[in-house]
């Protein structure tokens, strides 16, 4: 019997608690894993709609976008990242965000 991969655990989960942003975000990560790109970035782009953003995702898409060549948007998502992150008192991750930025160039 094959075991559950990381994806199936993460949603079964997600079944019995769809509103678990954790759960959420660790599923866009797994998606980015196996190169699902945009199935990752549209978990994301919902993470970061969500009241109140979840922070964590603005970094991670703007990664991902970077990874994808994505550069310009990459940048957009890692100012408004910084902009979220300050808003929640979040220093540490819009430090993160802000080296992240400066190491996409202008």
């Amino acid at each position: 019997m094959p075991e559950t991969t990381r994806k199936e655990k993460l949603l079964e989960m997600l079944a019995d608690a769809p509103e678990d942003l954790f759960l959420r975000y660790g599923l866009a990560l797994e998606y980015h894993k196996e190169a699902s790109h945009e199935e990752s970035l549209q978990l994301l782009a919902e993470l970061k709609a969500h009241d109140p953003p979840y922070v964590p995702a603005f970094f991670m898409a703007a990664q991902q976008l970077a990874q994808l060549g994505r550069i310009s948007e990459a940048q957009t998502a890692a100012r408004e990242g910084i902009g979220v992150a300050e808003s929640q008192q979040d220093l540490h991750a819009a430090g993160e965000m802000r080296e992240f930025l400066a190491s996409l160039g202008r």
